[in-house]
């Protein structure tokens, strides 16, 4: 377990890249790092989920995937941060959002969740973003409404480590993590 903070609410942090030396996945580890007193951040990779296949549920969710719905399950509250790739969320992270949903004990529903992302454009992943939250939506789980984190123009702001050293954007994501944990509490009390 990757933690930041304390042990009161606990979040399961997302990347939806798979590339090693992601923005995302660095985005991510800064994160786990800001996050506030009294919340501990998990991340979870999301390589070895195969392909959803109906076909393959039928005969029993791959372990990957089950160990994918205990940390959903144990999880207070989600942070996905999600790359953009033509326009839309990659691939990756829609897979395991599906393989998510197909949960039978449905630990998602209801959860507070927290979404932002980084690209080397402007927009930083705002289109990605706003369908996430669509999908966030449909499965009924709370995205944060503000603050709207978008990392624009992420290869000036990472170093060539993947150290985040925009202080403006530190701020930002310690804002989003901060509001996650105060709309974690209100909407799930016993996090706390």
């Amino acid at each position: 377990m990757n933690a930041g903070g304390g042990s009161g609410i606990r979040v399961l942090g997302i990347a939806g890249s798979l590339r090693a030396a992601s923005f995302n996945r660095a985005a991510l580890r800064e994160a786990v790092t800001l996050a506030p007193p009294g919340m501990a951040i998990e991340t979870w990779d999301i390589a070895p989920l195969g392909v959803f296949n109906p076909d393959v549920e039928a005969k029993g969710a791959p372990d990957a995937v089950r160990d994918l719905w205990a940390r959903v399950k144990a999880a207070d509250a989600l942070l996905f941060v999600t790359p953009e790739y033509n326009f839309s969320i990659p691939g990756g992270l829609k897979n395991a959002i599906d393989w998510m949903s197909r949960d039978p004990a449905k630990p998602f529903l209801g959860k507070p969740v927290a979404i932002m992302g980084a690209s080397g454009g402007p927009l930083g992943t705002a289109r990605a973003q706003y369908q996430l939250r669509q999908a966030c939506v449909f499965l009924d789980m709370h995205p944060v409404n503000k603050p709207e984190v978008f990392i624009g123009n992420a290869p000036s702001k990472f170093d060539a480590q993947g150290k985040l050293t925009d202080e403006t954007t530190r701020g930002f994501i310690r804002q989003l993590l901060e509001a996650l944990a105060a709309w974690t509490l209100r909407i799930s009390p016993k996090a706390s």
